[in-house]
């Protein structure tokens, strides 16, 4: 052969391969991520009418151009008069002449709290709810070219939703698209969509486990498949399970006939020999590839990440995989400072990392539904999730109030039900009285969407559920004996050593020793009273391994915004910038030594310390010196509030002050494991930098945001705990301070609140206080 004849026989190939190539990222599924390009304004409608604001050729130039996560106002650090109101979204996207004919399905992750949705002028949702997804099926609505989208927010008080008026909730509902969105187009043989297709505990794809063994399992995999075309359609299932991006099971179903305009349900039992199950210590996950094969070419493909795993109760003592297991949690807000809930993913990724490292392996999620991306997080760290719908001491006895909730419920389960981190679904509203009646269907919703054995439902009333929730502070007002129910203290740790009447008689107590003595403690409010906040946790976190509990969730991860009130709540064991808190450290020193070694000084040892310090460590034995002399060494505490201790703090009695070092080494079996030391402050020299990354680094163009913390540091980097003074910073291109007010040092940190943009590499960072300066290198990913 002639090398002309080799060339255009290259050239032939190469061309049938490009086309080959070409049809297959056509039949494939293509996703878009609409984040970017929209246009947003908060609106009076007195002046501007819905029907102006929704028309495709409607003139936004004039508005904000904005990126998701999105948040309507910016607000103050104090929260205390939330921005309510209408505002408006717009944007165009552009659709191809051959996706005309194709499935088009648009999905908000979140639109708070009552949205009205048009496309091309016509009006295609009206949904109650801010915290689950709104999706919609806008093949009939699209167009070729061209094609407008506007959205009208309404976060103003809801009776179909609740909760009750903000002016008295404790907490915010922050407004806007504050999480993602995306457009996916698919062919007309299609794999559906959960929460479309409507069908009780169908639709999508459905992973359940009939049998969990470390030497076999079995992954029941139930796919629903939708033939949306005018005629009869022959499929194959084909589904792989990868583990590490290896290929670990292969299944082919047999051939399919689907007619025209119906869906069909296709169930394959897959057997795993010595399959790698998921539990809080070992978080392992595969990943199951589902394609839709017509004539062995691929119309669709999904791919949805699982866990191996069964919960189970025995005399309502929880085990995981045959293995008892007790549940050490903690609640958490989903709430940022300034940008309520427009959180990164990445931001969602970091809260959840600082909760594990905290030594936690569950967390409640209270009070609403949570992130995707935060949920993510849970199934790849090992974090235990009670996942729950919206409610907070708020029934409405309307047939609306009712649907809205049993529609929640349902949407949750379909949202969240192949994730291996969800034991329960809290379909209950949080310290609301509920009628019975209505308690019986949100539990039967859950069996009926998720059936079989091992599937929990929760909540704080005794009469329903099959997992009793209930706060400390009730089973002190209230106590009675226990139903024969799973029982887990879902809140603990704040409110029965605050209010007046939560039953530890603080109404014996003038207010100022009262609020001394309770845990909502800022880190501004000094060294003593951080450690009272500690000495709560730990003595309310004893006393609830007293019970039959099987788990407890301490009241609450980091502080928050209550909304209606002139302060933030400060029963955080970090504190709304994601600071630590003495009490962190004992939360952090409960978990196994294997897991990780913890050894904290609890104490800033200055003049106005404590001269009895604190150390949380989980070592059995710790020796303590000051200045290199030995002061002690001793075991752990064995006192009142350590009697269920896996790992009770050490007191250390020195009596008096001395200015120096003081030097911690823990020892476990006489070996030492272990080391800390704090040293007095001395006068503050530099101010120091450093970027809060836990796990992800900063990224550009996703509309991260990170916290920057500034610090006041002597010459041996100790942090001058006294320090409060204002920061001036000072970013490069591409990021942006959010903190609408002064950056003022608090406990001799000060935290910036940064959003990236679309710059990557290495971004400068400068600080100045008086005469006081720093510098660090921001890179971005």
């Amino acid at each position: 052969m002639n090398h002309l004849k080799i060339k255009t026989a290259y050239t032939f190939f190469i061309l049938l391969l490009s086309l080959a190539l070409h049809s297959c990222a056509q039949d494939e599924p293509t996703t878009i991520n609409l984040n970017k390009d929209w246009k947003f304004k908060i609106v009076d409608e007195s002046k501007t009418s819905d029907k102006e604001l929704f028309t495709a050729n409607f003139n936004d130039k004039d508005w904000q151009d904005v990126q998701l996560p999105h948040t309507a106002n910016l607000e103050p650090l104090v929260v205390n008069n939330q921005w309510q109101g209408i505002c408006w979204y717009r944007r165009t996207i552009t659709i191809s002449k051959e996706d005309t004919n194709k499935k088009v399905f648009f999905e908000l992750e979140a639109a708070m709290n009552f949205s009205k949705i048009w496309v091309n002028e016509k009006l295609v949702s009206e949904h109650h709810g801010g915290y689950l997804p709104v999706i919609l099926d806008l093949s009939n609505y699209i167009k070729a070219g061209k094609n407008s989208i506007a959205i009208r927010l309404d976060n103003t008080d809801n009776d179909i939703t609740g909760p009750k008026p903000l002016k008295r909730l404790d907490f915010n509902m922050y407004g806007g698209l504050y999480r993602n969105a995306k457009l996916s187009v698919k062919e007309n043989v299609h794999i559906s969509n959960a929460v479309l297709a409507n069908k009780v505990a169908g639709g999508g794809i459905f992973i359940t486990y009939p049998k969990v063994s470390t030497s076999s399992s079995v992954v029941k995999i139930k796919t629903n498949v939708a033939n949306d075309s005018k005629q009869e359609q022959s499929i194959t299932v084909v589904q792989n399970i990868l583990k590490k991006g290896k290929v670990v099971k292969e299944y082919t179903s047999k051939e399919i006939v689907i007619a025209a305009n119906k869906n069909t349900d296709h169930i394959a039992d897959l057997h795993l020999d010595n399959p790698d199950l998921w539990s809080p210590d070992s978080p392992n996950l595969y990943v199951l590839e589902t394609k839709i094969q017509i004539d062995g070419k691929t119309v669709d493909l999904e791919k949805t990440k699982f866990g191996i795993r069964v919960f189970e109760f025995k005399e309502n003592q929880l085990y995981v995989n045959g293995e008892k297991t007790f549940l050490r949690g903690v609640n958490r807000h989903q709430e940022y400072p300034f940008i309520g809930y427009a959180l990164s993913d990445n931001a969602q990724y970091r809260d959840a990392k600082k909760i594990k490292e905290a030594g936690f392996n569950y967390i409640r999620l209270s009070h609403y539904p949570q992130s995707p991306a935060f949920l993510d997080a849970c199934d790849e760290l090992g974090l235990v999730v009670i996942d729950a719908i919206m409610g907070w001491q708020y029934y409405n006895d309307t047939d609306e109030f009712r649907a809205y909730c049993y529609r929640s419920a349902t949407q949750l389960i379909r949202r969240d039900r192949n994730r291996p981190s969800v034991l329960a679904w809290e379909v209950s509203l949080n310290e609301t009285k509920m009628p019975i009646f209505f308690m019986e269907k949100l539990n039967e919703i859950v069996h009926a969407e998720y059936p079989g054995d091992n599937v929990y439902s929760c909540g704080w009333m005794d009469d329903v559920y099959d997992i009793y929730l209930q706060a400390r502070q009730h089973r002190i007002l209230h106590p009675h004996e226990l139903k024969d129910k799973p029982y887990s203290v879902s809140e603990y740790g704040d409110w029965e050593y605050y209010s007046n009447n939560a039953g530890l008689n603080q109404h014996k107590l003038p207010k100022d020793i009262r609020l001394e003595k309770s845990s909502r403690q800022l880190r501004a409010d000094g060294e003593i009273r951080l450690l009272q906040q500690a000495y709560n946790v730990q003595e309310s976190h004893n006393d609830n391994l007293n019970t039959p509990a099987y788990s407890d969730s301490y009241w609450v991860m980091y502080d928050y915004n209550r909304g209606y009130h002139n302060d933030i709540e400060a029963s955080g064991i970090m504190d709304i910038f994601r600071l630590p808190k003495f009490a962190y450290y004992f939360y952090q020193s409960q978990q196994n030594f294997n897991h990780k070694k913890v050894l904290k000084i609890a104490t800033y040892w200055n003049k106005s310390s404590p001269t009895d310090v604190k150390i949380f460590s989980n070592v059995d034995e710790v020796k303590l010196f000051l200045n290199d002399e030995l002061i002690a060494t001793q075991k752990p505490d064995e006192d009142a509030i350590s009697t269920k201790l896996t790992h009770p703090p050490f007191t250390f009695k020195l009596g008096s002050f001395t200015a120096g070092t003081l030097v911690a080494k823990g020892f476990i079996n006489g070996k030492q494991v272990a080391e800390d030391k704090v040293s007095t402050p001395e006068k503050a020299t530099k101010l120091k930098i450093w970027v809060d990354e836990s796990g992800k680094p900063a990224t550009a163009n996703v509309n991260d945001v990170l916290f920057v913390y500034i610090a006041a540091v002597d010459a041996n980097g100790t942090v001058i705990p006294d320090f409060n003074d204002t920061i001036n910073i000072t970013l490069g291109n591409g990021l942006e301070v959010l903190n609408d007010e002064a950056i003022k040092a608090e406990a001799g940190i000060a935290t910036a609140v940064v959003k990236v943009g679309n710059i990557s590499g290495s971004v400068p960072v400068k600080a100045t206080s008086a005469n006081l300066k720093g510098t660090y290198d921001f890179m971005i990913k």
